[in-house]
């Protein structure tokens, strides 16, 4: 996913706010709940819609948006986000921002992203050795992520960035196949 100049932006602002050290938000609480508040709007096309037209008025975009807080219990600092997006008209990038927001909030605490692609589902002392051996690796904090890929027959495939780890057992019979075709 390409993140646009805009949701950067508004990432940016929102991650200055919340890694503050004197902030009453935590990075993870302020992504739960602009994803609760993400819900909310994509279960209802018609709140989707009246929020994106720009024939409903602003202080009426920001009322309904205010009762949707209050009803969610969003602090502050959510709120004060989710009115500037509508004050700008760019409630309709409220996914980038937050997708934007977490690869710039974990950046600045020190974690990087792991994508871990298995064969099946891998057991939670699975996923453990799996994150430690990555931590290891790479030295850095991860964020795991975990997905299941059938056609991987056994092993796993590990995407940190632009680095991949292929452990799976498809890699490591093609790396067998170039290496026997080099050889002849």
């Amino acid at each position: 996913m390409t993140l646009s100049a805009v949701a950067t932006r508004y990432a940016n602002a929102l991650a200055d706010v919340v890694t503050a050290s004197d902030s009453p938000l935590r990075p993870e609480a302020a992504v739960a709940e602009l994803r609760s508040f993400e819900a909310a709007l994509h279960s209802s096309p018609e709140l989707r819609n009246a929020l994106i037209s720009p024939a409903v008025p602003v202080n009426r975009k920001r009322t309904v948006v205010g009762r949707i807080a209050d009803a969610l219990g969003l602090s502050r600092i959510s709120r004060n986000l989710l009115y500037v997006l509508i004050d700008h008209r760019r409630i309709a990038s409220l996914s980038e921002v937050i997708h934007s927001f977490e690869l710039i909030a974990d950046a600045r605490l020190g974690f990087a992203h792991a994508e871990v692609t298995s064969a099946r589902e891998l057991s939670e002392l699975q996923r453990s050795a799996v994150s430690e051996q990555l931590e290891r690796l790479t030295g850095k904090r991860l964020r795991m992520r975990y997905a299941v890929d059938q056609s991987l027959v056994g092993g796993v495939i590990a995407r940190i960035g632009s680095t991949v780890y292929d452990g799976s057992v498809r890699g490591q019979l093609s790396s067998m196949g170039r290496r026997l075709g080099a050889a002849s």
